[in-house]
């Protein structure tokens, strides 16, 4: 039986975990002594303890491995995923890291690994399918709005998450890339806001945020942009903490001591936001892929939406974003595709097979795409 490593045991690597402990000898490993304890009690997975964060640590842990998922928060992302490089083995990983992941495509190619980056729902899905269309047809617009929300809206957040809060800070701090008339657009994220219909949630924000990611890089697309959606009026008190500085990470003196915004920001707000146990919660993600095919005009829209599992208690945003991951780790495992280096999705999406496995893999696990296209 093939061995697999999960590198971090929070909701969504949890899910990970036990997905691929059906099929695969798994072992868990987290820092979190908590979230271990609560993997252990499936028996299919080992678990270990270790600070993944201490350099050299994933290179040891991982060397039986024959496959690695990096599950780690974004700012541990890169030196995770290059340390897994460094022990030579392939690895699926959805940290969605800040750097280029490119910078680590030639250390791959050298040590003969297959990685696959921003392997979630967002950046992920969105990729996947754009890079399978491109193929298809001469895409001219791109449009990606996703989020995940509580369906509980309280004061005075209205939101939770699943992910940390400085990676969720990051999409309210880092400056919004997108591509207009082929030509790269930087804005400050929240910027361009608009308000959007959708049928089982009603009207919800839409702002710049910067999850094109690998695709204003990879894909030769006149016009390309990615929005985050979350309940409206959001956008105002995002601005007022942003622009007051509590997001910063330049260090400040208070009363004698050193400290940095943002770490007093994230630690208050860890527990605000922090998913309550049993809270129900929604993923919305909505693709547009607009060009021509044929000499006709044709747009195609994807839409999801996806709710917390009452049966498995995953959350929304967990099985959004971990059995995107999990299918494209079946599809390296089961030997469908092996393209040494760096692979954002849409490097996978251009192959039908693959694309067709991942959508089939989600659809079996009640995460399924609405699809419909006008001519």
């Amino acid at each position: 039986m093939k061995k697999l490593t999960v590198l971090g045991a929070g909701l969504v690597g949890k899910l990970i975990a036990i997905d691929l402990s059906k099929s695969y000898s798994v072992t868990a490993i987290d820092n979190d002594a908590n979230a271990l304890e609560k993997l252990a009690r499936n028996t299919n997975i080992k678990t270990k303890k270790a600070d993944l964060s201490i350099e050299g640590t994933v290179r040891k842990l991982v060397g039986d491995s024959d496959l690695v998922i990096g599950a780690v928060p974004g700012n541990m992302g890169f030196v995770t995923v290059r340390e897994v490089i460094e022990a030579g083995k392939n690895m699926v990983d959805i940290s969605f890291f800040p750097e280029d992941p490119f910078d680590l495509d030639d250390l791959a190619k050298n040590n003969g690994c297959c990685i696959i980056t921003d392997c979630g729902v967002a950046p992920g899905m969105g990729n996947l399918i754009l890079g399978y269309h491109n193929e298809q047809m001469k895409v001219n617009n791109f449009r990606c709005l996703v989020g995940g929300l509580p369906f509980k809206r309280e004061w005075p957040w209205e939101y939770s998450a699943v992910f940390s809060p400085i990676d969720v800070i990051e999409e309210y701090t880092r400056p919004a890339r997108y591509v207009q008339n082929g030509d790269l657009v930087v804005r400050e994220a929240l910027s361009d806001p608009e308000l959007i219909h959708f049928e089982n949630v009603g009207t919800l924000e839409a702002w710049n945020s910067d999850g094109l990611r690998s695709l204003i890089k990879t894909m030769n697309v006149p016009n390309m942009i990615e929005k985050t959606l979350r309940y409206p009026g959001t956008i105002e008190y995002l601005r007022v903490l942003r622009d007051t500085g509590y997001f910063s990470h330049e260090t400040i003196e208070v009363n004698g001591q050193n400290i940095k915004p943002i770490d007093l920001t994230s630690k208050l707000l860890f527990s605000k936001w922090k998913l309550k146990p049993g809270e129900k919660e929604f993923t919305v993600m909505r693709v547009e892929v607009v060009g021509q095919q044929n000499g006709l005009r044709k747009k195609i829209v994807y839409d999801l939406f996806d709710q917390f599992d009452d049966e498995t208690a995953f959350t929304s945003m967990a099985r959004t974003t971990g059995y995107t991951c999990t299918a494209v780790a079946n599809i390296l495992l089961k030997g469908k595709y092996a393209n040494k280096g760096i692979n954002p999705p849409e490097f996978l999406g251009k192959d039908p097979a693959c694309f067709d496995f991942v959508f089939n893999y989600l659809k079996e696990r009640g995460v399924d795409y609405k699809i419909r296209t006008e001519s």
